[in-house]
């Protein structure tokens, strides 16, 4: 995907992409009464089940989203405000000319298997992760040139600075092991965090256990149980039946259902999933730009935020809790007028396009996309498939006219400076720009050349973002701590408590 392996990419398509949801603000989290039960079992209603456990090479976004914090640390972490905060290192320092990252590495961290966590877990994982291509994320390391140990201290050299590594540690790329511990990592786990892995019913839940030798604050509860309920209707039932504690990647539409009985609430959070419209530019008549500025100006956005009840407009690659975003909504506004001149400039009023979409998704964001393109002269067909389908024809070969998934991950412009992503889409303006915006070591220097590049991407009518989603999440009034912003990325449960009233 990005500097990353392509089937990388895939970690960006969230089991929450079920949600049309988008928002602005976020209601407030409930606030449980009563006393906190460090003996509670919670359980969490997730959609989408990872294919297998192995953080190292399994692509996909379910993963990230309950094994990273929870079970794997790494040097750093995130806060779901996008803060970049400690984790196994204590603290670190960086050079005045961006070439050099020292951590000190925090003493008395232990795996969940016993061992101690030393320096050189450190340096091999960070080794091991940059020379292994079939590793997550290796290729967010490429500018580190040696990753050596000094006592406690861990010092990466960079061959030229990169405004993005401390970002990048915080996720896969910075992920700790242990070295050489024998581990099934696609069946088990064994990581620094708060949990450990108790069991895994595949097809059914996972269920994670407080770890008691936790080197930080210990988690607030014994259990956490991840049921994996991709149906909404079927979530909502499992709630009203009071089976889960809180809901993620919830229908915003079922609110009032949900919340009848006065035990759940639904909180809004913002996130970085963007409901991305790709348009393949390699041949025909998606070649022309003006055939896909005419798609995107067909397109009314605000339907897609009225069908899920909230939401947020996108009209460009960055949402708003990334660096490098601003309004683009006047590059492309709603004028099937504008976009029926188009066509017929380009010779192209009587189009017939696929959209290819994996089968997971509600139907109406094919069902607003036909009507649209339908209203300018556009037939659209809809080929619904499964997402191995989607993986192998979309992904993989590059064989479709226009798709659709959510991409979740945080930080992902690098996909539109990457010509060989399944975007296709191919600016050397914009690639120069992302590499000058990784070597500025002023962060508003940076977020500045994104913007610039940003907005090339979307005057180019590189794709068009349906919408900004929401994190949606329904939560048990006797909840508290539970994430609402980006929870269709990362769950981290460290705050997570269940009260007794």
């Amino acid at each position: 995907m990005f500097r990353r392996t392509a089937f990388a990419a895939v970690a960006l398509l969230t089991a929450g992409a079920l949600a049309l949801a988008g928002c602005t603000s976020a209601a407030p989290a409930p606030t449980a009464t009563g006393e906190v039960d460090p003996d509670a079992s919670v359980a969490i209603r997730l959609v989408l089940e990872p294919g297998n456990l192995d953080i190292r090479e399994t692509a996909g976004a379910a993963v990230d989203q309950i094994l990273v914090d929870n079970i794997y640390q790494g040097l750093v972490s995130r806060t779901p405000e996008q803060d970049i905060v400690p984790a196994l290192a204590s603290d670190w320092t960086v050079s005045p000319d961006g070439l050099e990252y020292t951590f000190t590495v925090r003493e008395g961290v232990t795996f969940h298997d016993g061992q101690e966590l030393t320096p050189q877990d450190v340096v091999w994982s960070l080794e091991t992760r940059k020379a292994t291509p079939a590793w997550r994320d290796s290729a967010r390391l490429a500018n580190v040139e040696t990753i050596t140990a000094d006592g406690q201290d861990v010092t990466l050299t960079l061959s030229e600075p990169d405004s993005s590594l401390l970002w990048n540690l915080t996720g896969r790329a910075g992920i700790v092991l242990k070295e050489d511990d024998g581990v099934d990592y696609k069946t088990a786990a064994n990581g620094t965090g708060p949990f450990t892995l108790a069991n895994w019913r595949q097809g059914d839940s996972i269920t994670f256990a407080r770890n008691e030798e936790y080197w930080g604050d210990k988690a607030k509860v014994a259990e956490v149980v991840f049921d994996y309920i991709p149906d909404n209707q079927a979530a909502l039932n499992a709630a009203l039946a009071g089976e889960v504690d809180a809901l993620t990647g919830f229908d915003a539409n079922l609110t009032e259902q949900v919340e009848a009985s006065g035990d759940y609430q639904v909180v809004l959070g913002q996130s970085t999933d963007k409901g991305t419209l790709a348009f393949n530019q390699t041949s025909g008549p998606l070649a022309d730009k003006r055939v896909r500025q005419a798609i995107r100006q067909a397109i009314d956005h605000d339907a897609f935020l009225e069908a899920a009840q909230s939401g947020q407009t996108l009209y460009g690659p960055i949402p708003e809790l990334d660096p490098g975003y601003e309004d683009l909504s006047d590059v492309a506004p709603y004028d099937p007028e504008a976009a029926k001149a188009l066509l017929a400039e380009a010779g192209e009023e009587d189009l017939e396009l696929t959209l290819t979409i994996p089968n997971f998704y509600p139907t109406t964001t094919a069902q607003i996309l036909v009507s649209n393109l339908n209203d300018v002269g556009i037939t659209l067909e809809v080929d619904q498939v499964d997402f191995g389908t989607w993986l192998n024809d979309v992904y993989t070969n590059k064989d479709y006219d226009l798709s659709f998934v959510l991409h979740t991950e945080s930080r992902d412009f690098e996909n539109w400076a990457n010509p060989d992503y399944y975007f296709t889409y191919d600016n050397p303006d914009v690639q120069r720009l992302y590499k000058e915006s990784l070597a500025a070591t002023d962060e508003a220097e940076a977020a500045s050349l994104l913007a610039e590049a940003a907005k090339i991407v979307s005057e180019d009518a590189a794709a068009d973002w349906l919408y900004n989603g929401a994190s949606v999440v329904a939560v048990g009034t006797n909840i508290t701590g539970m994430p609402s912003i980006g929870a269709n990325d990362r769950l981290n449960l460290a705050e997570l408590a269940k009260s007794n009233g």
